[in-house]
């Protein structure tokens, strides 16, 4: 128990430096790092990877309040980042989709974030790269599920 205590500790602090120091990264790095907020960001991904979605289900997969995502939405729009159309299974709904301007920027920003992520983990083994990708990728899966368990999301 107190060395899952220890443990506990040690990753919740490192998961608070890990999100302090990307956003850092982020500021600190010339475009295209900087070319699209944290929020357009992860929106766009999961328009590319899911295609085009209701804003509702954008709310629900990122586990956002839906006037949240409909304000970074209206934003995006403007900026010529998605397309926004009535959702034909819903007609009070809207469906948004990335354009070709939101997936080159997109494509722009994940490529400058490998490129970083290869640099600060030079030292680091293939091996090694893997496996934190798996931990990590299982981390956000259960947060995730963790969140939408508590009805949070």
């Amino acid at each position: 128990m107190a060395n899952d205590e220890a443990a506990l500790g040690v990753i919740e602090t490192q998961v608070a430096m890990l999100i302090r120091l990307g956003e850092a990264t982020r500021r600190s790095s010339p475009r295209p790092h900087r070319a699209l907020d944290r929020a357009a960001y992860v929106i766009l991904r999961l328009l590319k990877e899911s295609g085009p979605q209701n804003v509702s289900a954008v709310a629900h997969r990122l586990n956002l309040d839906g006037s949240t995502v409909t304000r970074q939405v209206s934003a995006m729009h403007r900026d010529g980042l998605v397309e926004r159309t009535p959702d034909p299974d819903d007609g009070r709904g809207t469906v948004i989709a990335a354009t070709e301007r939101g997936l080159s920027q997109v494509d722009a920003v994940a490529k400058a974030r490998r490129e970083l992520y290869d640099v600060v983990l030079k030292d680091w083994t293939s091996h090694e790269r893997k496996e934190l990708a798996g931990v990590l990728e299982r981390l956000t899966r259960d947060m995730d599920s963790y969140i939408k368990g508590r009805g949070l999301g």
